[in-house]
């Protein structure tokens, strides 16, 4: 294993199967262990950083000095939840079930607190994914434009993507990116990152003028950021 090649392998802990990345980096001091929460349908494993000069068997050595709290924290996330029917979908934190209506026409709509889907039972999944990001689009759209427009300020493209890292950017020239999974945050989480984001456009940095700014654009500044810290991680756990 050399370069940014990674290496994939399974352990056993106690009767649970985890899915190991063995990955070099030339720059990390040390073998390091990071539980990686799986996307887009994959599973749940453990990323294992090696150093420079570190075998693949020394880091395998650590997983299995640390297997305990590997087990815990994978036994900690919270369930992965289709986008099947019989499940309960947040929608602006209110939770929808969904509903499959074969023999009805319409594609996805909301219905007496059901998402409602027709079609055939194997395109549930999609049809459900992709009307969500399209009541992201709408959400955030407008609540950004809203908001520029009370800052003096244009919005160049707006983007929406699945990221895990950040739940939105401000990129040079306006452009603003979204996570399209903020529409299963409770409303006001949704409006602070909106707020947020289009707060950069005017200011830049995260300077005393740039918050003033954010609580100027929403409410419950700081309850939305606490939100985000200890539930953003489950809105990744519906797929």
């Amino acid at each position: 294993m050399t370069g940014t090649a990674a290496q994939q392998t399974t352990v056993d802990i106690g009767g649970l199967v985890v899915p190991v990345t063995l990955r070099r980096n030339a720059r990390a001091k040390r073998v390091i262990l990071r539980i990686e929460p799986g996307r887009a349908g994959g599973e749940d494993g453990v990323v294992v950083t090696l150093p420079r000069g570190a075998s693949s068997q020394d880091g395998l050595d650590w997983l299995w000095a640390k297997a305990e709290w590997v087990r815990t924290q994978l036994m900690s996330l919270a369930p992965i939840v289709p986008f099947s029917a019989g499940s309960a979908i947040p929608v602006l934190g209110i939770d929808h079930v969904i509903r499959h209506y074969p023999e009805r026409r319409g594609g996805v709509w909301v219905e007496a607190g059901e998402i409602c889907v027709s079609g055939r039972p194997e395109h549930t999944a999609r049809r459900v994914r992709d009307w969500l990001r399209r009541q992201a689009k709408q959400e955030i759209g407008g609540r950004a434009r809203d908001k520029a427009t009370r800052l003096d300020r244009s919005i160049g493209r707006l983007g929406f993507r699945d990221t895990r890292s950040r739940w939105g950017s401000c990129a040079p020239g306006g452009h603003l990116n979204f996570s399209w999974r903020l529409i299963m945050a409770p409303e006001f989480v949704l409006d602070y990152v909106v707020a947020h984001e289009v707060a950069h456009l005017k200011e830049a940095n995260h300077g005393a003028n740039f918050w003033c700014l954010v609580e100027t654009l929403t409410e419950e500044t700081d309850t939305a950021r606490k939100w985000l810290r200890k539930h953003g991680e489950t809105l990744h756990r519906f797929r």
